[in-house]
């Protein structure tokens, strides 16, 4: 983009130039000769506005195209966030149900242990 306005920069600039050198050679009066070079002035003036114009929506139009696409990204990564949180809630979960669950189970085979260890050591007594 830089190097298409610096040539049209160029172009518009060598138009001036060769237009107002032409005019200077031209076989006019002196008074001719500045309307003439007067008119074109205004002419470069008045197509260097309109390129400028022309540039400047182009500008507003890209920005605004590299905005949207920036708020769509901002939606698409926000319901990604979310997906993901769910998911670790999710997992959360189902980690505390089974980390309760072991320890549950790990519980009633201390007490089975504790209590067939009672039994042994209870029946060894009568035995005795």
């Amino acid at each position: 983009m830089r190097s298409g306005g610096d040539f049209l920069k160029g172009f518009l600039v060598g138009s001036l130039i060769g237009s107002i050198i032409a005019l200077l050679y031209a076989p006019k009066s002196g008074k001719e000769t500045r309307e003439e070079i007067s008119k074109k002035a205004e002419e470069f003036t008045q197509k260097a506005k309109e390129e400028y114009e022309a540039a400047l929506e182009k500008s507003k139009q890209t920005y605004r195209a590299a905005i949207d696409r920036l708020k769509n990204l901002e939606n698409v990564a926000q319901k990604k966030v979310e997906e993901v949180e769910g998911q670790i809630q999710e997992l959360a979960e189902k980690s505390k149900e089974t980390v309760i669950e072991s320890k549950s189970r790990l519980k009633q085979a201390i007490d089975a242990g504790l209590d067939a260890y009672k039994e042994e050591k209870s029946g060894k007594k009568k035995k005795a």
